[in-house]
């Protein structure tokens, strides 16, 4: 039996804490400059804290992210997802029982965020009651992890310089380059960070920013620039420029905005794509784990993708990314917390390109109550 087993097998019947209340808080967390990709800008990290209370006097904390030009939701629709929807049906729950709390909170469509936070909070409250971290819970196959970073649009000179300051401040070598605007921008971009970090990992996201044929335009560059992996390279109403692409590409194409779920996943993977982006943020741990099974049944490559998160969802993708041993030696997108002037929590260091895994129960971390004060938009 694997550790996880063991650890639940064991609580479980010693543990009889209940849920007493779910709360859901709006927060403006500020950015130190806005962040811009092709489907969307951020000036502001408009998020919402989810914090899971039990009996025991112990409170699980996760963070949703709204992407409206994504899911379709909104920091209000999370809030209100959240309190009128999952808050009552979860009073009374055993949060070590997480599929009795998932078939409790079943029966509401979409709502991606606001239910991977939930079931995140309800995790870290599961770990605190256990005396286990959720990074070890959920297999514990690294205690460290490698972490790559989003360089977001800005001039070719720009994206350079965030690279660099990236790799000469933190180690860090693997960097996704924001892409999807004119092909000729684009490449210079993704050139430019090239000559600057010369050895390091590049691969490029283009947001569903570009058509067919500026895909096609790229590819010899990109090649050429030793790119790994292009994601969401068209849009995706553009199922047969998508394929097209996919089976005249050099380079493989990645999966994001088109991997929303398991199912999402099966279609995608059996059509144009041959990297998978699991986020947290949308998938929280169990639908992510059945993601990840089905990555290797398929000899598909899974990477542990960013939503922009702050520290707090940086924290519950890193716990994720030590469940897996060659998830672990994966770059894990957990840096891009790093573009906030604020938080609620404390941040991952990040030493010689490397994160370290929380071994205190749950996430490992706890919201500071001033920062909240201070960041909370709700008067």
């Amino acid at each position: 039996m694997s550790i996880q087993g063991d650890v639940l097998s064991t609580t479980i019947a010693s543990t009889d804490a209940r849920v007493v209340a779910v709360e859901a808080i709006p927060v403006a967390l500020p950015l130190r400059r806005s962040v811009g990709f092709a489907s969307g800008t951020i000036t502001i990290a408009d998020n919402v804290l989810v914090r899971v209370y039990s009996d025991a006097g112990l409170v699980g904390c996760a963070e949703a992210q709204p992407r409206p030009y994504t899911y379709g939701e909104t920091q209000g629709s999370i809030l209100r997802a959240v309190r009128d929807w999952f808050a009552p049906r979860l009073e009374g729950v055993d949060p070590v029982a997480h599929e009795r709390a998932r078939a409790v909170c079943a029966g509401l469509s979409g709502n991606r965020c606001a239910r991977a936070a939930v079931e995140v909070a309800l995790a870290d409250l599961a770990g605190q009651l256990v005396g286990v971290s959720c990074g070890r819970m959920l297999g514990g196959a690294s205690d460290s992890l490698p972490v790559a970073c989003m360089i977001s649009f800005g001039t070719p000179e720009e994206m350079a310089q965030d690279a660099v300051a990236l790799h000469e401040r933190l180690g860090i070598t693997t960097f996704k380059v924001k892409v999807g605007r004119d092909v000729a921008l684009d490449v210079a971009s993704v050139r430019a960070v090239r000559e600057a970090v010369r050895d390091a990992t590049l691969y490029v996201d283009a947001n569903r920013g570009w058509t067919l044929a500026q895909a096609r335009e790229a590819q010899p560059a990109l090649l050429e620039l030793g790119v790994q992996a292009i994601e969401e390279p068209l849009d995706l109403a553009d199922a047969a420029g998508r394929q097209q692409l996919s089976e005249a590409s050099p380079i493989p194409i990645g999966g994001d905005e088109s991997c929303l779920s398991l199912t999402d996943v099966a279609r995608e993977v059996a059509g144009p794509v041959s990297q998978v982006s699991i986020k947290i943020a949308r998938t929280a741990f169990v639908e992510s784990a059945a993601i990840l099974a089905y990555c290797r049944a398929t000899a598909t490559r899974a990477i542990i993708g960013s939503q922009y998160e702050g520290a707090l969802g940086a924290w519950a993708s890193i716990a994720f990314a030590a469940s897996d041993a060659e998830l672990a030696t994966t770059p894990i997108e957990a840096a891009n917390f790093l573009d906030l002037a604020g938080d609620l929590v404390t941040p991952p260091e990040i030493v010689d390109g490397r994160v370290t895994v929380p071994d205190q129960p749950g996430l490992g971390v706890l919201v500071d109550p001033g920062a909240l004060s201070r960041y909370r938009s709700d008067g």
